[in-house]
């Protein structure tokens, strides 16, 4: 079998409702899905979900191999985009033909990827995750009563811009979560999107943490940070949990070895083989994983054949335009099927004749850091609003007059 070319595409979720975190907001609730199609001389498209950034680049490290040889092509196409492709939008290229490989051999081999794996259980533990923050207290409700009717009792909320407002939240989705689980008390998380500096993260989090259970607190600082995770999980009850954003085990190594996180992340859009080998590193100094992603669906087959998996994020309960997969939400979990290969079904002309929705802007959402983050001395906001294009400095309240000393530190 040899790959003989591959195909791109973009579709798109729609979420129904504003999502985000303390970075910005998308207000439409629409966010891209790309997808990459790698195709066989043996009849066998593989699918990946990821960039497509340097593709034609990447793609000529493995074009005309056999998909099979998965770890190896990894390495080649590594080697291939070395000065470019160990971070950001490349190396999720690479990560996105990594799982079409990965598809491919499943599908070779007559089986799901979770049992080529070596998994015994296709039921992995989720934890609901609604990119919530500009929700209101009746809308948040609603949003995590749909996760409780599906099993769900864990749940990671966004935040990190204003104690009172997150002690709210999260005691709003503790009791939903409670209820729903007949008093048992549910798993509660804070992601702060690496929007803090180490003493407000303390500061934070220790206010927090006087009323409320918290499992563990995400990217409290900056992602590459590792004596600064250190420092707030010294100083913090809950866990320190992170690592969605770094790519390669060279950039976790130096937050292993100082003892900087306790829950390890890898998010899906870096592929299956950067997953089990951050795997591996993390089972080797006792810690658990955690894959991160919207429905993270090539992870949740590997997690199946690891020892060290803990729980893996649901965020949407709905499928992108134009994609199937063979997986069901039932009493808290993911539950394979049996499908060959990674279970994506892509409807091409769904996708194509679908209505697209406008380009976000390139100045909102989530993915662009604030101008003020991490250098704001009260966790100061616009209650329900964070907004990464908002120039004004987070410090200086709108009832505050020009003139006055505003609580910002400047550069």
């Amino acid at each position: 079998m040899r790959i003989t070319g591959y195909r791109t595409l973009t579709t798109f979720l729609d979420w129904g409702r504003p999502v985000g975190d303390a970075n910005g907001v998308l207000a439409d609730g629409i966010t891209p899905v790309p997808v990459i199609l790698v195709d066989t001389d043996a009849g066998i498209t593989g699918v990946g979900l990821g960039s497509h950034v340097a593709a034609e680049a990447v793609f000529a490290a493995i074009d005309g191999e056999d998909p099979r040889c998965v770890t190896a092509l990894y390495d080649c196409m590594l080697r291939h985009a070395f000065k470019a492709g160990h971070n950001g939008a490349v190396f999720g290229t690479i990560g996105a033909l990594d799982s079409a490989l990965w598809d491919i051999k499943a599908k070779a081999a007559g089986e799901p990827l979770w049992r080529l794996l070596g998994g015994r259980d296709r039921r992995v533990p989720a934890y609901a995750s609604g990119l919530d923050i500009s929700l209101g207290d009746d809308e948040l409700a609603t949003v995590y009563q749909d996760y409780a009717e599906r099993g769900l009792r864990a749940a990671k909320l966004k935040g990190g811009l204003d104690i009172e407002r997150d002690r709210d939240r999260l005691s709003l989705v503790r009791e939903v979560l409670t209820r729903a689980g007949r008093g048992k008390r549910p798993a509660l998380m804070l992601d702060a999107n690496e929007n803090w500096t180490r003493k407000q993260a303390v500061r934070h989090i220790r206010e927090l943490e006087q009323t409320l259970d918290l499992t563990w607190v995400e990217e409290p600082v900056r992602r590459w940070d590792a004596e600064g995770l250190a420092v707030v999980g010294r100083g913090i009850g809950a866990s320190v949990a992170s690592g969605e954003n770094l790519t390669g085990l060279e950039q976790y190594r130096p937050l292993l070895a100082q003892g900087a996180v306790d829950i390890v992340q890898a998010a899906a859009a870096w592929g299956v083989t950067h997953f089990l080998r951050v795997t591996a590193l993390a089972h080797a100094h006792d810690l658990p994983v955690s894959p991160i992603g919207d429905s993270p669906i090539a992870l949740l087959h590997a997690a199946t054949a690891v020892p060290n998996h803990l729980a893996s994020e649901l965020q949407n309960l709905h499928e992108p335009a134009g994609l199937s997969y063979d997986l069901r939400i039932e009493d808290g979990a993911f539950v394979l099927g049996d499908q060959a290969g990674l279970g994506i079904d892509v409807d091409e002309k769904s996708i194509a004749a679908a209505e697209r929705p406008r380009p976000t802007a390139a100045y909102e959402g989530p993915n662009v850091r604030p101008e003020y983050a991490g250098r704001r001395l009260p966790a100061v906001a616009e209650r329900g609003r964070p907004d990464a294009h908002h120039r004004e400095p987070p410090g200086l309240r709108p009832a505050q007059h020009r003139n006055e000393v505003p609580h910002t530190a400047r550069p």
